[in-house]
């Protein structure tokens, strides 16, 4: 069977991208009965998310997309049938898609297998795990057809804890890791916490992808936003003799809540961070607001709001129903989350009280909801939201990167004051693979 579809898809010529054009199945156009090309449904988009953790294939479309899935070997392939879909919309929206530097495809190729059919060919660099998906209409998207490329050796993150030398267990206070460069004089940066090993955060840049979060009134992407907040974070913690830091995605894809929580667990990470641009529908609302978990509802109407849209973003983004996974699978309602939320209250107050010194605080206090990427057991966890996108005022100071910058000071800071006055217990530096 396989050699047969293999002499099938040699019988279709195909164009690579980006030099296939609309008028390349002229020809072959009419051989189709025009009763079908008048039912074909139009692709409405394509989006191709290229990342080292996995490449995501969306097609969007106004009705569900009826597919079929191959995979091919000797040369690696993933052949993509959609049946009664117009020929013309899936040359236009896969043109120039494929990024050169995708980590698993190195082409793409459409053309008609037969009348009714199109036939989408994605040569791969290396072996994969597909899983391919639907995802009902929401917000601003129709139908989804997700096709995730998935490595057969998922990246460990661990490893990527210990790619720097300075970084290693074995010389937490080696001298290359050096001293975060010191603020405005008028911010008091506080000692550097006593602690006998390194102290593992990871750093979680809110949305990615599919997922886009908020949008400003001059088009600033929430997502954007905290990834270059993350990474400049990040590069203060690496900064830092005894401390490390992991984001949970350095690019622009979708990662699911419950992921970003297990990644944490991977590491044995002291303290997750998940860093967010609020918005509301009153254009004048602004301040920065720090929020840990609550078991028992919402402190306030508000933090209630974001928490259940904060946790849309899988049903946003597109979560694999489907997939089973243990981390996934984990129930939290067995784990005691007490202590977890008492250590991460007292982590969002040292946080908050930095933040004041840079921007106006929304409230003056810790905020609490049932925030699902805060579900991490015994690691003290906050979500910062950093400032309103959707104020225009604090839309353009988070483009700014001297503000940028001084909110990742800011969070670093609240960091250090908790490590100082709750340093970690003593335990191995690396997290047990379980």
């Amino acid at each position: 069977m396989r050699k047969a579809l293999r002499d099938c898809e040699r019988g279709i010529t195909y164009r690579p991208f980006p030099l296939l054009l609309a008028g390349f199945v002229a020809a072959l156009s009419t051989m189709v009965p025009a009763a079908a090309e008048q039912t074909a449904e139009s692709l409405r988009a394509v989006r191709l998310w290229p990342a080292q953790d996995y490449t995501r294939v969306t097609l969007e479309s106004a009705a569900p997309l009826k597919h079929t899935l191959l995979s091919l070997k000797n040369p690696e392939r993933l052949v993509l049938d959609l049946e009664t879909v117009d020929l013309e919309s899936v040359e236009r929206e896969f043109a120039d898609k494929l990024a050169p530097g995708d980590p698993y495809i190195s082409n793409l190729r459409v053309g008609r297998f037969k009348p009714g059919v199109v036939r989408v060919v994605l040569d791969l660099k290396v072996e994969v795990k597909p899983q391919i998906f639907t995802l009902p209409p929401i917000e601003d998207y129709g139908h989804r057809l997700v096709l995730d490329l998935y490595p057969v050796e998922p990246a460990d993150p661990i490893l990527a804890l210990l790619q720097k030398p300075d970084l290693l267990p074995e010389s937490p206070q080696g001298k290359k890791g050096g001293m975060a460069p010191k603020g405005p004089k008028s911010v008091k940066e506080p000692p550097p916490p006593a602690v006998s090993r390194l102290v593992t955060i990871v750093i979680d840049p809110g949305h990615g992808g599919e997922d886009p979060g908020a949008r400003g009134r001059r088009g600033t992407w929430e997502k954007n936003v905290t990834l270059t907040i993350a990474r400049k974070l990040k590069t203060l913690v690496d900064a830092e003799p005894n401390m490390r830091a992991l984001l949970t995605r350095d690019g622009d894809f979708f990662i699911p809540l419950e992921v970003r929580v297990e990644k944490a667990q991977r590491v044995n990470a002291d303290l997750f961070v998940s860093v967010h641009a609020d918005a509301f529908i009153k254009p004048h609302v602004r301040g920065s607001s720090v929020f840990a978990l609550s078991e028992s509802g919402a402190t306030s109407t508000a933090a209630q709001w974001l928490a259940k849209r904060e946790n849309d973003a899988d049903r946003i983004g597109g979560v694999n129903l489907g997939r089973k996974d243990r981390y996934l699978a984990m129930t939290i309602a067995d784990l005691s989350l007490t202590a977890q939320i008492s250590d991460s209250l007292k982590l969002g107050r040292a946080v908050l009280g930095e933040l004041g010194g840079v921007n106006l605080l929304h409230k003056g206090r810790v905020e609490q909801a049932g925030f699902a990427v805060l579900k991490a057991p015994q690691i003290p966890s906050i979500l910062v939201e950093t400032a309103f996108i959707s104020n225009p005022d604090e839309e353009r100071r988070l483009n700014d990167a001297a503000y940028q910058e001084k909110i990742a000071r800011a969070i670093l800071r609240g960091i250090k004051n908790y490590v100082a006055k709750h340093p970690p217990l003593s335990r191995s530096t690396l997290a047990a693979l379980r």
